[in-house]
């Protein structure tokens, strides 16, 4: 049986090949490791050396696949010690500066596995290369770098700044220093990609149809298979079925997707993705029907092994948190999924097992690593029943976000539900405020009134 290629950290052992140096152009040698980490799935790392002018490079590559989404990683750094945090960012993550309104394309850089610390060294070491030549020709701008250098050289010192990752890949990781606690110095927001994202990544639009698809489609349209399926209620098919690639191994698969209504709750879209090539699968849960005008909150107590039995649908907005064992979800995290409590914290449990790289690496404290042991031990049981009473909190700005009510229509002894308004912020992260239904071609209307007064 062959060896896998991406083995453990711990395992590998780098490949060594003979390459030119691209500064002395003589002979180097550049060492390649195929490896995986908990997040980053499969890496490419790579460092050349050339022993004739001491030249040094090194870059991380992603080997793995892309998020289904992108997201902002924004960190506040307000100490020296923040700086030793560890970071990976992805070849396609742009890193932006907030103070300096300084911002690194992303096809201006690669991946790298690095500290902040690293990271505003490599900006000084860019900005700084030039500077001899911008001195003699530009004085102006050269200037205006020495000032932005002297800032970089201050952060390094301890001084306070904001630092923005956006990788439209999702696959960039700040150290999360709070674990298993959510830390307050770092807000991650996920986004759905545009069609310019999707092209910059190498990926097919939404809205763009392969030939195979097409095909399918004409070929659909042509039987009439969906006739035979269509549900007299909603109108819609059953089960309607298009075909995909594997997000794992990009293998043809097929995408199921049923339109439900669940009792006592509104109608939600549950998408399904089983791969037979290499085995994976996934379910996305989506709801239905207009913005809700206000938020929810719901609170349960769970007192009996029965109530992590609960049906529940988490939405893609949801938050989810568990006091007693600090346990806290921000928005985004897992997506959306329509399981069971049990089933949910088994996969908050794998997810938060798998994207935690540092905490259970070499560079992780004996502290840290025992205080995030026993969270993910108490996370287990919880899920296994052991550990109870304790208190589950959903809390889903959209509304989106279901639990069983086991007492259906009476209301649940152990279930509070409380709706609450919406704040600017909140409104502002999920594009609320721009919105506007009612009365916009007379708001048009009127804004180009006003242009044309004013220019006349």
């Amino acid at each position: 049986m062959s060896e896998p290629l991406f083995v453990d950290l711990s395992e590998s052992k780098p490949t060594e090949i003979e390459s030119m140096c691209m500064k002395c152009h003589e002979n180097g040698i550049t060492r390649i490791l195929l490896s995986k980490i908990p997040h980053f799935k499969e890496i490419i790392i790579m460092a050349f050396e050339c022993p004739h002018c001491g030249f040094r490079n090194n870059e991380l590559q992603s080997a793995g696949v892309f998020n289904e989404r992108g997201h902002i990683i924004t960190l506040t750094i307000k100490s020296k010690e923040d700086m030793n945090r560890q970071l990976v960012k992805s070849d396609f993550c742009s890193v932006k500066f907030e103070e300096l309104d300084l911002e690194i394309p992303a096809n201006n850089n690669r991946g790298l596995l690095t500290t902040v610390e690293g990271l505003v060294d490599n900006v000084i070491d860019d900005l700084a290369a030039g500077q001899p030549i911008r001195k003699a020709t530009e004085e102006a701008v050269y200037n205006r770098i020495e000032e932005i250098i002297a800032t970089l050289n201050s952060y390094k010192e301890g001084s306070a700044f904001t630092l923005k990752l956006d990788d439209p890949s999702g696959n960039s990781y700040v150290e999360n220093k709070c674990l298993p606690n959510q830390d307050p110095q770092i807000k991650l927001r996920w986004y759905t990609r545009t069609p310019e994202q999707q092209a910059f990544l190498g990926l097919q639009a939404e809205n763009q149809q392969t030939p195979a698809e097409q095909a399918a489609a004409l070929a659909l349209q042509r039987t009439g298979t969906a006739s035979e399926m269509v549900n007299e209620k909603t109108g819609l098919p059953e089960v309607m079925s298009f075909p995909a690639n594997c997000p794992s191994c990009n293998s043809p698969c097929s995408t199921n997707m049923h339109v439900m209504e669940i009792p006592h709750f509104k109608e939600v879209v549950i998408m399904a993705t089983n791969c037979e090539h290499c085995g994976y699968k996934s379910n996305e849960v989506k709801a239905g029907g207009p913005i809700s005008e206000k938020g929810k909150r719901i609170t349960l107590k769970i007192t009996d092994p029965e109530d992590l039995s609960r049906d529940i649908l988490k939405s893609e907005t949801c938050g989810l948190s568990i006091p007693e064992i600090n346990l806290e979800l921000t928005q985004g995290t897992l997506g959306g999924r329509f399981t069971t409590v049990e089933g949910l914290l088994r996969q908050v449990h794998t997810e938060l097992r798998d994207r935690a790289p540092f905490i259970e690496g070499d560079s992780g404290t004996d502290s840290g690593k025992d205080r995030w042991a026993r969270f993910l031990n108490n996370l287990t049981l919880v899920a296994d029943g052991k550990m109870m009473p304790v208190t589950l909190i959903i809390d889903d700005p959209l509304s989106n976000s279901y639990l069983q009510n086991l007492y259906a229509p009476d209301p649940d002894p152990e279930m509070t539900i409380e709706d609450y308004e919406r704040p600017w912020e909140v409104n502002e992260d999920l594009g609320l405020n721009d919105m506007k239904l009612e009365n916009y071609e007379e708001e048009h209307k009127r804004q180009q009134q006003a242009e044309e007064t004013e220019h006349a």
